[in-house]
C-alpha cells in the first residue's frame, strides 16, 4: 500500500472522483469527514458503493469506521461487512486489545455473511489518544488481521490540548514526532506496514512531496491522501527508483554469489545482514 485515499462516505461525487484516482487503497470514511445527521445515510451508500465498485475497482476498498466510545461502531460493521469490504480501518486504536476485540466482531459479521474467518483486514490509527501512544508496544504480539498500522497528529492535539501539531518551520513539534516514531516502531515489531499519516495541504504539492520522502527514509511504506491530487505524488515517492532497485539487487546478488555469508564486500565497502534485509525489502516492495 504506497497510497491510500479518504473519501467521505457520504458524497457519491467524492466517491465517483475516488474511485477515479490512482490509490491503491480507497478508504470509505464514516467518521471525521461525516456529520452526526448523516452516519446512517453515509454506511448505507458505504455498503453500495463497495457492491457496485468492488468487482471493478483496482484499488483495495477499506472503511473508517466510528471508533469503540462511539457508540456507533456496530452499526457500522453491521452495514458495510454484509457488503465485504477488503478491510476496516480503525481509529482511535488505544492497543492491540482494540485490534482483538474489532477482530471478535468482523469473526460474528464474517460467519453471519457468509465470509471466510480472517477475510477482512485491520488498519488501526494508533497514535489518536495518549493511551493509544503508550499502546504502540502492544503491538509486539502482532495480529494475523493487520494489514498495517498508521497514526494521526490532529485527533491527539485535540486529546492533549496542543494549540498546533507543527512548529513556524513547519515540522511536527517533538510530541508529534515521537508518536510518528512509536508508529514506525509498532509497525516493525509486528511485522506489518508502516503508513504515514496526511498531509492536510493538499495544493502545497512541494511540501507534500518532501515529507513523502522523509517519510520513506524512515521506513514508512505508504501515506494516507486526502485528495485525489495527492495520489500521483505518494505513489512516486514510495516506489522505489530504478537506482534503488538497482543498489538492492546488486547487494541480494552479492550474498548469494557469496555462498550467503555475514558480510560481503562491494566495491570497496562493507555490507553485512541488516544491509541484506533491508535490501530484500526494497525488492518486496517493489514488487508489491
Amino acid at each position: 500500500m504506497r497510497s491510500l485515499l479518504f473519501v467521505p462516505g457520504d458524497s457519491e461525487r467524492k466517491l465517483e472522483k475516488g474511485f477515479s484516482s490512482a490509490a491503491d487503497v480507497i478508504l470509505i470514511d464514516l467518521e471525521d469527514s461525516v456529520s452526526p445527521q448523516n452516519k446512517a445515510a453515509a454506511r448505507t451508500l458505504a455498503a453500495d458503493t463497495i457492491r457496485s465498485r468492488h468487482a471493478e475497482a483496482k484499488a483495495a476498498i477499506y472503511v473508517r469506521v466510528n471508533d469503540f466510545a462511539s457508540g456507533l461502531l456496530e452499526d457500522d460493521l453491521q452495514t458495510v461487512v454484509a457488503a465485504r469490504p477488503d478491510g476496516i480501518m480503525l481509529p482511535k486504536a488505544d492497543g492491540l486489545a482494540d485490534v482483538e476485540r474489532l477482530s471478535a466482531r468482523l469473526r460474528v459479521q464474517e460467519a453471519e455473511n457468509g465470509l471466510p474467518d480472517g477475510a477482512i483486514r485491520i488498519l488501526p490509527i494508533i497514535s489518536e489518544t495518549a493511551a493509544g501512544v503508550f499502546g504502540a508496544s502492544t503491538y509486539t504480539r502482532g495480529h494475523a488481521r493487520l494489514s498495517g498500522v498508521t497514526w494521526g497528529a490532529e485527533d491527539l492535539s485535540a486529546a492533549i490540548g496542543a494549540r498546533a501539531t507543527r512548529d513556524e518551520n513547519g515540522r511536527y513539534t517533538d510530541l508529534f514526532r515521537l508518536a510518528r516514531s512509536f508508529t514506525l516502531l509498532a509497525a516493525s515489531v509486528a511485522e506489518t506496514a508502516a503508513i504515514d499519516t496526511v498531509f492536510v495541504n493538499f495544493r502545497d504539492s512541494a511540501g507534500l512531496r518532501a515529507e513523502c520522502l522523509e517519510a520513506e527514509r524512515d521506513g514508512f511504506t505508504g501515506k494516507m491522501a486526502i485528495h485525489p491530487d495527492q495520489v500521483t505524488v505518494i505513489n512516486e515517492a514510495f516506489t522505489p527508483s530504478p537506482e534503488a532497485l538497482a543498489e538492492a539487487r546488486m547487494v541480494v546478488d552479492a550474498f548469494v554469489a557469496a555462498g550467503n555469508p555475514g558480510v560481503v564486500g562491494i566495491g570497496g565497502k562493507m555490507f553485512d545482514r541488516p544491509h541484506l534485509r533491508r535490501a530484500e525489502r526494497v525488492l518486496a516492495r517493489a514488487r508489491a
